[in-house]
């Protein structure tokens, strides 16, 4: 097991960048979310569909909550409390999976009840469960890089890593609901593109600081990034839509 003087030591080297990551994501998830969920009664938005809405925002929040406490701990050297809030965040980023793939799984049974009987209602139908592609393989991502950073978790320089890039990867949610023109009609090239450059910049940041590419980020981004166009390539096939109709059904 890793000394508390190796974490620290890790730690202070890199500090910058996380400290940074950990005040900017939850800025953007906020005004992401603002409008339909933190300040939802200033908007006068439409109310949440049901229960798992709001427990869905709720386990993103302690997410998000759970991130900035790790690396505020990290930064002040409380590396025993970090670790053992560790145990809770594992069970977190489960509940953020499990959620999350229930959330999703529900919107687009509900969007395609509403669409039977309207007007042009097979091609809403299509077009909601060619979308459930997106958020269902977020969390495939965000559950590989959750479970490969707890294996090394003794390994603190590929564990942080990991961590951070898994927090990265679920901002693309917030990112497509900021509320600027070219984000809401880009559709996912704008929404990826800017999660992609976020994940870049911390990327290069910390290559440049270390003057190395790190093995943890050296594979991991890319997975992450080259997610994206496959899942809306697998979104268009009859398999997926034969697998998305019954996941609805």
């Amino acid at each position: 097991m890793a000394t508390n003087q190796t974490v620290q030591r890790i730690a202070g080297r890199d500090k910058r960048l996380y400290t940074w990551a950990a005040v900017f994501i939850p800025i953007i998830v906020v005004i992401g979310f603002a409008r339909s969920y933190y300040l939802k009664p200033f908007f006068n938005t439409p109310s949440l569909p049901s229960v798992l809405v709001h427990l869905h925002g709720i386990v993103m929040t302690g997410w998000v909550i759970m991130f900035v406490t790790q690396v505020s701990l990290v930064a002040a050297h409380r590396t025993r409390l970090h670790q053992r809030m560790g145990v809770v965040g594992a069970a977190l980023a489960g509940a953020v999976v499990f959620v999350g793939l229930a959330v999703a799984i529900a919107a687009a049974t509900r969007a395609v009840s509403a669409s039977s009987g309207a007007a042009g209602g097979a091609s809403q139908a299509s077009a909601a469960l060619q979308f459930l592609v997106i958020p269902l393989v977020d969390m495939s991502v965000f559950a590989i890089l959750i479970a490969t950073a707890l294996y090394f978790r003794r390994r603190i320089e590929i564990h942080k890593r990991l961590m951070l890039l898994a927090t990265l990867t679920l901002l693309s949610a917030a990112v497509a609901r900021i509320p600027l023109h070219f984000i809401a009609t880009g559709g996912p090239l704008v929404f990826f593109g800017l999660t992609d450059l976020l994940i870049l910049a911390c990327v290069a940041f910390d290559t440049v600081r270390n003057r190395r590419l790190h093995r943890a980020f050296l594979w991991a981004a890319p997975l992450v990034i080259a997610s994206q166009p496959l899942r809306l390539m697998i979104g268009g096939t009859d398999t997926w839509m034969r697998l998305a109709a019954w996941l609805v059904s």
